[in-house]
């Protein structure tokens, strides 16, 4: 029996929680979808409620807006991240191993997880990637903010600066290399797909081992 897996997010991102109904997960599987191949500035939620079989009214129940609804999905990726860091780490005392682990759980996230059927880990961390600035690159950013809509990102970041400070506890950046250490690990599998220039890693096959060494390598520089 599997048992499947519910992320808790700010309750400022939707009108009506759409993983509690049918309807609210298909949106979120449909726009996943429909992000990843067409992109965010030609996804409405028109084409959704077609894609869903239903209508944009009942669309609107759960999201105001498009807006919205990338947040909503980039703040499910964060807390995902940040899931997989708890239960990865849960009893392991050594920050070494746990910053490794950590390290692990930033290139493993994208791979699927049976336990949350309506998300496809894959696709939504490509729109992590190619329209996640999106989500916070805005005017209305700081307003956004101060209402808790960076939350996820911001207890991710925290999360992993804790274990930066117990490997180190004199290095001054905990959380500058923490959240840097999670864009690396999206950029460069991005980069390496679809820039190769831009990276010296390659990836073959979705192994992504070489993203892995390569973040070892920078935090035993900076951290011993």
């Amino acid at each position: 029996m599997s048992v499947e897996i519910k992320i808790s997010l700010n309750d400022g991102l939707y009108i009506k929680e759409p993983q509690d109904s049918k309807l609210g997960r298909n949106i979120i599987k449909y726009s996943i979808l429909l992000i990843d191949e067409f992109g965010f500035e030609t996804f409405n939620f028109k084409k959704l409620a077609k894609e869903i079989n239903s209508t944009e009214a009942s669309v609107y129940r759960y999201f105001e807006n498009k807006h919205l609804l990338l947040l909503f999905l980039v703040n499910w990726y964060w807390e995902w991240v940040r899931y997989l860091i708890m239960i990865n780490t849960m009893n392991v005392s050594d920050p070494q191993v746990k910053l490794k682990i950590i390290i692990q759980s930033f290139v493993s996230a994208p791979k699927d997880n049976p336990g949350v059927s309506y998300v496809n880990e894959s696709k939504l961390h490509n729109i992590v990637i190619s329209e996640g600035g999106k989500a916070y690159h805005t005017k209305d950013v700081d307003e956004e903010n101060s209402k808790g809509l960076f939350g996820s990102y911001k207890s991710l970041a925290n999360a992993v600066s804790k274990v930066i400070s117990e490997v180190n506890p004199k290095f001054k950046y905990p959380f500058a290399l923490a959240t840097n250490l999670f864009e690396m690990s999206n950029n460069h599998i991005y980069f390496a797909k679809h820039l190769p220039k831009l990276t010296d890693i390659s990836i073959k096959d979705d192994n992504f081992i070489e993203v892995e060494n390569m973040l070892h390598f920078f935090t035993k520089k900076l951290l011993v």
